[in-house]
């Protein structure tokens, strides 16, 4: 078993991985700030047990969803589709949805979320280095 496929370095990979398809996600947001009808779009942050394995989020399995009101309502779930949808978003006179200082501010954010668990994992691989020697 390499070094890198430890479960807790695993997970911080898996988040680098998401913070990476975040931000392409955003800048098609901001890209298309301008596109009449365009809705912004985010991605769901993947969810980590104390093991560091994947218990859900965006990486994880399908949410079950309702196709019709004949279907059985899952637990914890809203009984209206779209309940759980954001509403904070400003709508613009060209009927496009995306709040470019909403949008910015995510970016900055999700890039120092990422400059952090870059610089986590990059000292939890000198430590195990360190602790085996090879350093």
């Amino acid at each position: 078993m390499a070094i890198s496929d430890l479960p807790e370095l695993a997970a911080l990979r898996t988040k680098m991985q998401w913070h990476q398809e975040r931000q392409r996600v955003l800048a098609e947001n901001i890209s298309n700030s301008d596109t009449p009808n365009f809705k912004p779009r985010d991605l769901v942050e993947p969810k980590f047990d104390n093991a560091g394995n994947n218990v859900g989020g965006g990486m994880g399995a399908l949410p079950m969803m309702r196709a019709d009101g004949t279907n059985i309502i899952p637990a914890g779930a809203s009984s209206s589709f779209g309940a759980g949808r954001p509403r904070g978003y400003e709508t613009r006179p060209s009927s496009n949805a995306v709040n470019i200082e909403d949008e910015m501010l995510k970016v900055s954010a999700n890039q120092m979320d990422y400059a952090a668990a870059t610089s986590l994992y990059t000292r939890s691989l000198g430590l195990l280095k360190t602790a085996i020697g090879k350093r």
